[in-house]
Formats: structure tokens, C-alpha cells, sequence
């Protein structure tokens, strides 16, 4: 009579595990997080968010930016998109704006975008034209050029003005590294006209220092309200490295754009 017995009981407790593991819905996968650098910087700017989103169990990638111009840069992010079977958050730091702006169109699977200390264009805006609407930028008289075979010419800040101008509020040596790294910004990516406005129909969020020398505080707090931002925060005294001097902010920015309905 005893091994019956026990034979019920196993069962009846293997028959509740499967009805309660049939009962349970399983947790929605997190957005991936595509990080995608501007100009003057590159892919591991990124490294202290992608530590704190790592860390809450998202998955990231900082993308590649050719910073050769908006159309074929944001192709190759759109690429990455692409290649991603989940949502999508889109994360864009200074001239990164304008790439996840045109690399969301026709991207499905992209819910949300952030700009980080970036331009938020319109339809034929550039970001040359969009930070001279209104003073504060002091990044014309910092730069150096380098002529290419095609009559462009390639952009840098003078490793002298880097900090000052791109990374006040980051620690000397840690900047000093950022201008030895920087990546070069073509002078007609800047001027391109972008061909969408992908923030009309996706909601966006945006954050920014209120000490930026790239692009002034003016021009972001115009282009977050133009686009209706779901959430805008200023930081004050920030720099233009905000991904680095405030880290845990952008991130939690972020997450907020990845959990938002």
C-alpha cells in the first residue's frame, strides 16, 4: 500500500509543477540597446553606460559611426537594427542624432529614441545649421583640418582645446586619452541635410549638459520641446561628454525610454 501511496503523491505534485509553470507568462525580453557615438569620439566613449546597462541585464552595442556622412552612416546602423530579432532602443550622442533619426526609418522594431547631448533634426536640417541657431558654440575656432583625395576635408579638435571644449567636467587624463582616440567628423557630414524625422512618430527622450561648447543648451532645449519630448533633463554645468561625466544618468535615461509603454 505504501508504494501506491507514494506514487500518488508524486503525481499529483509533478501535475501542479506543470500546471503552474503552464499558468506562468513568461517576462518580456528587454530592449537591445544600440549605442551609437558622434564625432570626435567613438565606440568606447560608451564603456560607462554599457557597464550600468550590462549590469541591469540589457543587451548593448556600441555601433561603429564612419562619420562619413548621415545617409551611409545611418545605413550601417540601420544594418545593425536590422540584424536584431527584438525592439530596439536607439541611443545617439551629438552628430549620432541626426544617424539614429534617418536609421529608425523603415525600422519596425525601433520603440524608442535618445538623444544624448544631440541633434534632433528636422527634415532638411543639418547640424552645422543647427548649431549656429543660436550662439554659444565655440567648436569652429577649435578645430583642425586634414584634406582628403575628394575635396572634403576631415575634422578634428585640437588635442590642446579637447578638454575644454569637449570634456570639462571629465578628468584630465581621462580626456587627454579621448583627444589621442578621437575619431575624425567629415566637414559635408556636417553640413548634410537629414531626410527624415523619425522623432514625429517615435517617442523620443532627451539629455544634456547646460556648460556644452558643441552644441549650446539653447539649441537642445529647442529641438526637445519641438519634438515633444517624453522626458528632458538638463544637467547642469554638464559638458558635452555626458555619456562619460554622467554616466549613470544617460543610463538611467535609457532605461527609462526601454520600460516606457
Amino acid at each position: 500500500m505504501r508504494i501506491p501511496l507514494i506514487g500518488a503523491l508524486l503525481l499529483a505534485a509533478i501535475s501542479q509543477v506543470g500546471t503552474a509553470a503552464a499558468g506562468d507568462k513568461p517576462a518580456p525580453a528587454k530592449p537591445t540597446i544600440v549605442l551609437v557615438h558622434g564625432a570626435f569620439a567613438e565606440s568606447s566613449s560608451w564603456d560607462p553606460v554599457v557597464a550600468r546597462l550590462n549590469k541591469d541585464g540589457y543587451r548593448v552595442i556600441a555601433a561603429a559611426n564612419p562619420l562619413r556622412g548621415v545617409t551611409n552612416d545611418a545605413a550601417a546602423v540601420a544594418r545593425i537594427v536590422k540584424s536584431i530579432g527584438g525592439p530596439v532602443v536607439l541611443v545617439g550622442h551629438s552628430y549620432g542624432g541626426p544617424v539614429i533619426t534617418e536609421a529608425a526609418a523603415g525600422n519596425a522594431n525601433v520603440i524608442a529614441l535618445v538623444y544624448v547631448s544631440a541633434f534632433a533634426p528636422d527634415v532638411g536640417e543639418s547640424s552645422q545649421a543647427l548649431s549656429a541657431k543660436f550662439p554659444g558654440s565655440t567648436l569652429g575656432a577649435n578645430l583642425i583640418t586634414v584634406a582628403l583625395p575628394d575635396g572634403d576635408e576631415d575634422l578634428y579638435i585640437r588635442a590642446d582645446k579637447f578638454r575644454d571644449q569637449f570634456a570639462a567636467d571629465v578628468p584630465a587624463a581621462k580626456a587627454a586619452l579621448m583627444a589621442a582616440s578621437q575619431r575624425p567628423i567629415t566637414l559635408s557630414a556636417l553640413g548634410a541635410p537629414s531626410r527624415t524625422a523619425s522623432w514625429k512618430t517615435l517617442p523620443s527622450y532627451m539629455i544634456y549638459g547646460t556648460a556644452d561648447r558643441n552644441i549650446p543648451a539653447a539649441v537642445m532645449k529647442f529641438m526637445a520641446e519641438r519634438a515633444g519630448a517624453r522626458d528632458t533633463v538638463a544637467i547642469t554645468g554638464a559638458s558635452h561628454a555626458l555619456m562619460i561625466s554622467h554616466s549613470s544618468e544617460v543610463a538611467a535615461m535609457i532605461e527609462e525610454a526601454a520600460g516606457a509603454k
